[in-house]
């Protein structure tokens, strides 16, 4: 843990350039795909800095502004800082009422005393891997059936492997009943197949059309299963399977454990597909950071939200 005197944050308007690295979470690809606006400098002089990307918001109604990390698990770059209390930081010069932090889900934190979210899973290739009865024998039905996967950078994937994929997730989002904010467009998905960080993997059916797919994103020494769907005509065969099975092909060859994410709900079924898959699992960590503590109480009076943050952002019931 960093101790130390009080730190400064300082809230640049780069489009997150500070913050930017190899790691896809914080790539100029993803930064652009979700309008990144500045980068969060806490700056511990000669001990370092901390840089995060964030999305600067005004709140609606208001003279204010807050902000959020961008989708994913970016983190920040760390410089010399981390697992900074946030307490020790001057947060004043931000000018923002509230700072809410996605932090990667391995390696050291930006910040301690982070919230503990839903439990994910991991595939990691560095201790037995052992899908559960009932997912090798889908797995080995639908091989017989002649079902394909294959996985490639997603940058050598075929225009037609790109809009299976599309046309999956669409349909799944569909299914799923997802918020409007899981419906990307074109130009995010763009972003994402010419990143040299993510794979494309794909299941066909036996009649040649995507099944199947899944784009897995290398990101602080994990492959993150990103997003992914299955077509409704092949939903009952499962094919998302045989997905996991080629990323699971996929990590073992980077040498990278594959995080699968968790559930829509704690306990539901995509949390119980992921647990009978994983070998491994971890909690998500967000950090809550609120600036003008003055001003949140104000916007928060008679939020619903009591687990929600910022509580003046939460959905009115």
């Amino acid at each position: 843990m960093t101790t130390m005197m009080q730190l400064r944050a300082v809230l640049v308007p780069d489009e997150g350039k500070l913050a930017l690295s190899e790691d896809y979470f914080r790539s100029a690809h993803h930064l652009r795909a979700e309008g990144v606006t500045h980068t969060l400098v806490i700056d511990g002089g000669a001990g370092g800095a901390l840089r995060l990307p964030l999305i600067v918001r005004p709140i609606e109604g208001t003279p204010y502004r807050d902000a959020v990390s961008p989708y994913g698990y970016p983190g920040g770059v760390l410089d010399g800082l981390s697992e900074v209390p946030k307490d020790a930081v001057d947060w004043r010069g931000t000018e923002l009422v509230s700072i809410f932090v996605r932090d990667r889900v391995a390696g050291p934190r930006c910040f301690s005393g982070g919230t503990a979210r839903n439990e994910v899973f991991f595939i990691d290739p560095r201790l037995p891997i052992e899908f559960r009865e009932m997912h090798r024998r889908h797995v080995r039905r639908n091989f017989r059936l002649g079902f394909v996967s294959t996985y490639r950078p997603a940058r050598e994937s075929s225009r037609e492997e790109r809009e299976g994929f599309q046309e999956a997730y669409r349909q799944t989002m569909v299914r799923d009943g997802a918020s409007s904010r899981y419906f990307f467009p074109d130009a995010y998905f763009e972003e994402l197949f010419s990143s040299p960080a993510a794979w494309l993997a794909t299941t066909r059916a036996p009649d040649g059309h995507v099944a199947s797919a899944a784009l897995g994103v290398s990101s602080d020494g994990v492959l993150h299963y990103y997003l992914g769907g299955t077509a409704d005509a092949h939903l009952a065969r499962s094919p998302a399977k045989n997905v996991f099975v080629a990323l699971t092909e996929l990590c073992t060859q980077l040498g990278l454990p594959l995080h699968l994410g968790g559930g829509i709900q704690p306990g539901d079924g995509l949390e119980e597909l992921k647990r009978g898959l994983a070998n491994a699992s971890s909690r998500l960590c967000t950090h809550e950071i609120i600036c003008k503590p003055e001003v949140y109480a104000r916007l928060s009076e008679g939020s619903p939200g009591e687990d929600y943050f910022p509580a003046y952002r939460a959905p009115r019931r």
